[in-house]
């Protein structure tokens, strides 16, 4: 089968990408407004884009053709914190990807807890195993006005990675204890299962 996007409701475009460009990493992102209001949100359109210096990105999607609150934070304040979802805190992550009031913060909704970051001054989430505070150096309006998205690319200022998965002289990241989720579609999310690597030898 052959589908041209130009032809191709956006729905069901949007459904054909992210269920067949699977499964995805989720930055769980906190940033501050102006006024110091926290706000957190997962965010499965993420990935690392640079390592020298190292940069990662985020897609936000807009609201009926408005800003989220990350995207317009991010864009006023230049800081965001990106933590790495694993099976520990994920049922918590979820629960902060409702769509509440603009003045809410999300964590509230939770039990997660905040810690003061070192390099900027969105706090992190004290229960993630992995933080990259980040400088927003790239933002980017993609697609159309209404359902178009903001790729914001921040350069990471400063990693916090819990010394029990983190092989410092080797530089080492045990993934098996990091454990991180991804996710598939709707609420389906998966975790790091069967190895292949035996097989590519």
């Amino acid at each position: 089968m052959f589908i041209n996007p130009s032809e191709t409701e956006m729905g069901n475009m949007y459904k054909l990408l992210i269920g067949t460009v699977t499964p995805r990493p989720i930055a769980f992102v906190t940033s501050q407004d102006e006024n110091g209001n926290l706000n957190a949100a997962p965010f499965a359109f993420f990935n690392v884009v640079c390592p020298e210096p190292p940069m990662l990105m985020i897609s936000v999607g807009k609201q009926d053709g408005e800003l989220k609150d990350t995207s317009s934070n991010i864009i006023k304040n230049k800081e965001f914190v990106v933590h790495i979802v694993d099976e520990s805190i994920v049922k918590e992550v979820v629960k902060t990807g409702e769509n509440y009031p603009h003045d809410i913060n999300e964590l509230e909704k939770t039990t997660l807890t905040t810690t003061s970051s070192k390099t900027v001054s969105v706090p992190s989430v004290k229960e993630a195993k992995v933080r990259y505070e980040c400088e927003l150096v790239e933002h980017l309006s993609l697609g159309d006005e209404k359902n178009g998205t903001d790729m914001l690319i921040g350069q990471v200022k400063a990693v916090y990675i819990d010394d029990e998965i983190y092989d410092v002289e080797h530089g080492y990241v045990d993934v098996d204890k990091l454990n991180p989720i991804s996710r598939v579609i709707g609420n389906k999310y998966v975790k790091i299962g069967e190895s292949i690597e035996d097989l590519l030898k």
